[in-house]
């Protein structure tokens, strides 16, 4: 697996990217309840990093997926998306037989395998070469977000 090191540099002049660094951290999960939401996740073995009630309104829980850098936040009075609408939340894993194993160790429904057929599109079971980026599962949450499991062993040039 190659992996590049982030910089603070700037782009190459003209090329339109940014100058100072960017960085995904957190996305908002639409549930409608937010305590199911959060034994969900808990379930999954991901860190609870916060859980805060600031006003009688608002309520804020966040969770981090093992070895992500962003997270996941969800709560009362945090957003108006509808429950579930968040689709193809793509989790990176090095294996994707065990990622799924351990999910449904954790009593999560997970998808069969599947992979990708240049010129075929989906087909059932694991890439038979094993290449980065072709195989593919997936579960829901308790609202029906989607989250998809994607097998990624060697990086595409430039990514981290």
């Amino acid at each position: 697996m190659s992996s590049t090191q982030m910089s603070s540099q700037s782009a190459p002049e003209g090329s339109g990217a940014p100058a100072l660094p960017m960085r995904f951290e957190v996305t908002t999960l639409p549930v409608a309840d937010v305590d199911r939401a959060q034994e969900f996740y808990q379930r999954l073995g991901w860190r609870l990093d916060i859980d805060l009630k600031p006003t009688p309104d608002t309520r804020g829980v966040q969770f981090t997926p093992p070895g992500s850098p962003a997270s996941l936040q969800f709560g009362e009075g945090t957003t108006t998306m509808t429950p579930g609408s968040l689709q193809g939340m793509l989790l990176a894993v090095d294996d994707i037989e065990a990622a799924r194993d351990e999910l449904i160790s954790r009593g999560v429904e997970v998808s069969q395998i599947w992979h990708t057929e240049p010129g075929t599109g989906k087909v059932p079971g694991i890439d038979p070469q094993r290449r980065s980026y072709f195989s593919r599962a997936s579960f829901t949450d308790t609202d029906g977000n989607t989250w998809p499991l994607q097998e990624i062993t060697e990086r595409l040039p430039g990514r981290v």
